[in-house]
């Protein structure tokens, strides 16, 4: 008699979210050179939760926040969430690089499709990390290929 392997395909669930950074303190340069870093310094209860939620292997859209604020990059979310060891009372989590988005996305572009008004990105300028949409997922995949979102 003949066995037969069981096969059992599991979808795995990848979340987006987006971190805004000031690329004058921390820029998307900054991480493509060291190619992992601490995400800190966020106190924020909304954003804070944000990066509760977070769990390696979910993507991060890197937001620059000043000049003209724009999305540049990609990155990997690469830990669980922790703890911050200066603060216990704050969570951290370790991004890794993936890629420059080129052109960047401006905040002026996302406003423009008038299809993201709802979004936390438009409504909340100053909360720092967030969920990224599904619908703005997809439309990032739009924009620049599903093989680089």
């Amino acid at each position: 008699m003949r066995r037969r392997a069981m096969v059992l395909c599991v979808k795995i669930h990848m979340n987006y979210f987006l971190a805004k950074t000031d690329p004058e303190t921390y820029s998307i340069e900054n991480l493509a050179r060291d190619r992992r870093t601490v995400w800190d310094g966020v106190r924020n209860p909304q954003a804070l939760r944000a990066i509760r939620e977070m769990r390696s292997g979910d993507r991060v859209f890197i937001y620059h926040s000043m000049g003209d604020p724009c999305i540049v990059g990609l990155a990997k979310v690469a830990s669980e969430p922790r703890p911050d060891p200066k603060d216990a009372k704050l969570t951290v989590v370790d991004f890794e690089f993936l890629r420059t988005l080129e052109p960047p996305t401006t905040l002026h572009e996302i406003k423009e499709t008038g299809l993201f008004a709802d979004w936390a990105l438009v409504r909340q300028s100053r909360l720092s990390t967030m969920s990224a949409l599904p619908a703005f997922v997809e439309w990032m995949r739009k924009r620049y290929g599903k093989s680089k979102i």
